[in-house]
């Protein structure tokens, strides 16, 4: 995550003084150079595309357009600009999703001196590239200061280093010039408008190693000499274990799920849930009976075509969101485990609508895609929750596995659609 905001001249046309930005940005990007610009509509992008976007979301006193790029690595970009009568400020905010690509030193060399260039024509009084996820976990940029106060005083001393920081002339005189560019650090350069540059290490791809956290943790307490330094050190090792990958095994029913979940947190969070995820064992299925209860409805084709039409209005009422509902198919309920849990379903609607509509809807599609899926056949009842589907030796419960999915967004992963799905499965023959 590159972070860089600065002042700029609003007198002069927004072309002319905004224009090195994109100028300096084609010389350095090289292999993250984004391919479309985003205004009304997506661009591919050129100089001519950057200016229209920006004409197009221009209001009276800001403007923004997102940039972004379409094949590996993959890179979201953005520049929001504030006229008078607010400060005359712009932020450039870059995320690359390649820590590979930033192992080698070229890429990383071209990032420098993009920034450098970019800092030294621009009035800068903070600038950060490092990994996003530990500037998560860094508490970064509030930094554990309340919004309104953290908005007011930015980077005003020096909270946390970065693998790269642009430290402007105000932030320098607040640590002492001399102590600030004597930092042990790769790289610490003053720059001519009184910033100072400072490159923790050659490359930022092993920022969480035993080396970079040391190098890190002398660089911080040089600057910041109050500070302890076995302290710094330790709470930069917890961060480098909580970040450390952590290979999913997740239970075999659930892959398919708990596989997407982690991408819905935060990223410093995400091998913390891995961990969390694979540790999750679902309890074994108990909405089923070893032998079916007699059918005791009067007329099973009026009972079907209510279930076939429940099932159809929650097709109707979630295709839109969930496409491979109309399918019926093992992948659908996986994708509906996943909508729900996402949405959080259970807490965000009402009991009546979630009980009297959604898990009936629901209870009646389960049932249609063990039917489809796996050769059942109907055992119906005149209490909903007492039909049945009989698959092999077994008959399945639909409906009550329904209503207890329902319960909570933790019942969602304890009774989940996928599982009981994969269950029935194993006993289909």
């Amino acid at each position: 995550m590159l972070s860089f905001k600065a002042t700029f001249d609003s007198s002069t046309p927004a072309e002319d003084e905004l224009g090195p930005i994109f100028e300096v940005l084609e010389g350095h990007a090289g292999e993250w150079m984004p391919d479309v610009v985003s205004g009304k509509r997506d661009r591919k992008y050129s100089r001519a595309a950057v200016w229209k976007a920006f004409k197009e979301r221009r209001m009276e006193r800001i403007s923004f357009m997102g940039l972004c790029r379409t094949q590996a690595p993959a890179l979201d970009m953005s520049l929001s600009v504030r006229f008078p009568p607010l400060p005359s400020d712009f932020s450039v905010l870059i995320f690359i999703d390649s820590f590979s690509l930033f192992a080698e030193k070229a890429p990383c060399g071209r990032l420098v001196e993009m920034v450098r260039a970019w800092a030294t024509r621009y009035p800068t009084s903070y600038a950060s590239a490092h990994s996003s996820a530990d500037a998560q976990l860094s508490g970064a940029p509030s930094f554990g200061r309340d919004e309104e106060t953290a908005r007011r005083d930015g980077f005003d001393k020096i909270y946390e280093l970065s693998w790269l920081n642009v430290f402007g002339p105000k932030l320098v005189e607040t640590v002492g010039r001399e102590r600030m560019l004597s930092t042990p650090a790769h790289l610490v350069e003053e720059l001519p408008n009184g910033s100072v540059l400072l490159v923790l290490r050659p490359t930022p791809a092993d920022f969480g190693s035993q080396e970079a956290r040391v190098a890190q943790a002398r660089a911080q307490v040089h600057l910041r000499p109050e500070l302890d330094f076995d302290t710094v050190l330790r709470t930069l090792r917890e961060r480098s274990a909580a970040l450390a990958p952590v290979e999913p095994r997740f239970h075999p029913d659930l892959a398919p799920l708990l596989s997407r979940l982690p991408y819905e947190f935060a990223i410093s969070e995400r091998q913390r849930k891995i961990a969390e995820f694979n540790a999750f064992r679902p309890p074994e299925p108990e909405e089923w009976l070893p032998a079916a209860l007699a059918s005791d409805v009067e007329n099973p084709e009026h009972v079907l075509t209510s279930y076939g039409d429940q099932s159809e209005g929650l097709v109707a009422a979630l295709h839109a969101k969930v496409p491979s509902i109309i399918d019926a198919t093992p992948e659908s309920l996986t994708d509906l485990d996943f909508y729900f849990w996402r949405e959080r379903f259970p807490e965000r609607y009402t009991r009546e609508l979630v009980d009297g509509h959604t898990a009936p809807a629901l209870g009646a599609y389960l049932g249609d895609v063990l039917v489809r899926r796996l050769g059942g056949t109907w055992v119906l009842r005149q209490k909903m929750e007492e039909s049945q589907v009989r698959i092999g030796k077994r008959v399945w419960l639909p409906f009550l596995r329904a209503r207890r999915y329902m319960q909570s967004c933790q019942a969602l992963l304890d009774y989940s659609l996928t599982q009981f799905f994969r269950e029935a499965e194993r006993y289909r023959s």
